[in-house]
């Protein structure tokens, strides 16, 4: 599992380079032909980890539920995040990444639930959901990567 968790380490490494070198407005700023905003995108992937990870292995979240209930599948972008909140993801993108690999070490997922996900895949253990976030999170950072290339062409 290591090179899947070094995969996870360089996709949160990727979207942390853009939370911290991205200006507010143009987090917040829903690009024409999208539903969400770069930082939605960033805050979803937290909270589905959570989600994919410790849900379903019935497990405690890691992290305030807030951020699951606030950016799980489903949710609208929220418009009025406030700075500090931002320096709140940029911690949590690293730190539940290691917290996860600890945990994972340490057995902490012996149960899992199976869930099918909306993308067709069908994770029947801890293994398998650690495998399919790397993919949900890439797939999420793609976005991040069309809306800020949207974005800047709308400057110009």
């Amino acid at each position: 599992m290591n090179y899947h968790f070094q995969a996870h380490r360089q996709v949160r490494k990727n979207l942390l380079d853009i939370l911290q070198n991205t200006s507010h407005e143009d987090l917040l700023h829903i690009p024409d032909g999208f539903n969400n905003n770069m930082y939605w995108n960033i805050a979803h992937t937290v909270a589905t980890q959570q989600l994919l990870h410790y849900y379903l292995s019935d497990n405690p979240f890691r992290i305030d539920k807030y951020w699951i209930e606030t950016y799980k599948k489903g949710t609208l972008p929220n418009l009025n995040v406030k700075q500090s909140e931002i320096e709140d993801l940029e911690f949590l993108l690293t730190e539940t990444s290691k917290i996860l690999m600890k945990d994972y070490d340490s057995d902490f997922f012996p149960d899992y639930t199976p869930y099918t996900t909306s993308f067709g895949m069908d994770l029947k253990s801890i293994q398998d959901a650690i495998v399919f976030n790397n993919i949900h999170e890439s797939l999420h950072y793609g976005y991040v990567m069309a809306q800020k290339r949207a974005i800047l062409g709308e400057k110009y």
